[in-house]
């Protein structure tokens, strides 16, 4: 949004706020199949590099019940933090 100057006109009249329509620019303005390719790559390159973390079935659960329990107001047996 561009703003024009708020002081009054030579007729008294204040000038407000121009807003203009933007375009998508960079990866917004991408087509979404060429977005797909571009964000996988990214994908691929954190696992061969050891960064990505898949979770495991029981890590899952855990995380599951965790929130579920956190959700209803439950005690989830976490120790208390000591600071």
């Amino acid at each position: 949004m561009t703003f024009n100057e708020q002081s009054p006109t030579d007729n008294g009249e204040v000038r407000t706020p121009v807003s203009r329509a933007r375009s998508p620019r960079g990866f917004a303005a991408m087509d979404p199949q060429k977005q797909r390719e571009i964000a996988s790559l990214g994908g691929r390159a954190a696992h061969q590099s050891g960064h990505a973390h898949e979770f495991t079935t029981e890590e899952a659960r855990a995380a599951g019940r965790k929130r579920h329990a956190k959700a209803r107001g439950e005690d989830i047996g976490e120790p208390a933090s000591s600071g």
